[in-house]
Formats: C-alpha cells, structure tokens, sequence
C-alpha cells in the first residue's frame, strides 16, 4: 500500500518523538499523549496507525518499542540508499553535520560544489567532489537522492542534471520551484514560505 505522503511524514514525527520517549525511559504511549507532543489530534494518530496496521493495548497504550520498529519497516527501505548535497555552502554544511548518522539506511556518501577551494576536501564529514563530476561520482557510488543547496540561479540546471544523472528522489532547499519528471519524487522546502507562515500567525495572535 502506498501511503500518502502527509502520512509518512507523520509517521516519521511520531518515530523521533517515540525516540526521545525511550531516552526518557517511558514504554508505554497513549494516542493522546503523542498527539499533545507534536499538536495534533489523537485521532489523526490513530488513523495514521491504523493504516500501517498497528493497534495499542488499551489498558497501556502503544508499545514505543514495537511502535518504532513498525514504522521502520513501513517508511525504511530495506536496501541503504545513497544520498548527496549539491552545494557545500553554508546551508550544505549545516545539513551534512545534521544528516550523519541519523538513519541507517540512508547514508550520505558526496556532496558536489564548483569552487575550487572545497574540491577533494572533507567538509562535515562528507568528501566534497567537483560539480563537473556529477556524472562519473552518481553513478560510480549508486547515488539515488539528491539534496539541493545550490544559489537560486543554478537550481533548475542543477535538477536537470541530477535527473539525467539517474537521481531519482531530490529534496529541493532552494527558493526556485523545480519541475521533475514524474519518475523522481520532490520534496521542496521554502524556509521564507515558512517564516512568512509563522509570522501570520504571530501577527493574528498579537490582535
């Protein structure tokens, strides 16, 4: 069953907030109560959950354990996939030293930048290579999620390139909207769309 993508993004929340409640060492979770932490309803948990076929004990709520393991097998590909940062700047940087180690099938292997002074060079803890070996690198090290930090101007030809390449999944961090073919699944995330979205609603709240 292929799940909708809001859903998949909620069953990753409810994943690293389940985390955070073992290193709290607590067991057991109502709906509820992982609802209140990330602000939405205890419905929509269960309704999540009900689509991965997962049901609590009524008397002690959902296992955490158990829970986690049954969201990595829905949303975890059982084979790694290799991922890489197009654009080692200072937003590229930021997302390397955040991606390293978080997930174990999902492993960043390269990232790609033009200026000469990051090329062969190691930067969070991930080799930089020259963008003019985008081709040669995605292919020799099986390369199938791209991230993209490039400067605005450069976005869309970078996705094209990317795509020719054989990327087949790209998270977008640019402000330039990208067209894919249907093959590749985009995830493009504005950070002014958001801050203009949180602002609004600081601006209602002040009323």
């Amino acid at each position: 069953m292929k799940l909708p993508g809001k859903t998949v993004e909620r069953l990753s929340e409810y994943r690293r907030t389940l985390l955070e409640c073992l290193n709290e060492k607590k067991n057991f979770i109502f709906s509820h109560e992982l609802a209140a932490r990330l602000h939405i309803t205890a419905v929509q948990v269960r309704r999540d959950l009900m689509l991965i076929g997962y049901s609590s004990v009524q008397r002690k709520g959902y296992d955490i354990k158990e829970l986690i393991d049954k969201i990595g097998t829905i949303i975890d590909s059982q084979v790694s996939l290799n991922v890489a940062i197009i654009g080692i700047g200072n937003l590229g940087r930021a997302l390397a030293a955040y991606f390293k180690g978080k997930r174990s099938k999902l492993n960043l292997v390269a990232s790609f930048d033009t200026d000469p002074q990051k090329i062969n060079k190691v930067i969070a803890g991930v080799k930089c290579y020259s963008h003019n070996d985008l081709e040669k690198m995605i292919r020799e090290l099986d390369i199938r999620i791209a991230i993209i930090t490039v400067p605005p101007e450069y976005a869309k030809e970078t996705a094209e390139e990317v795509v020719r390449y054989g990327i087949k999944g790209l998270l977008n961090f640019t402000t330039i909207p990208l067209n894919v073919p249907s093959w590749v699944f985009l995830e493009e995330y504005d950070m002014i769309t958001s801050i203009e979205k949180v602002a609004y609603f600081v601006k209602e709240n002040l009323r």
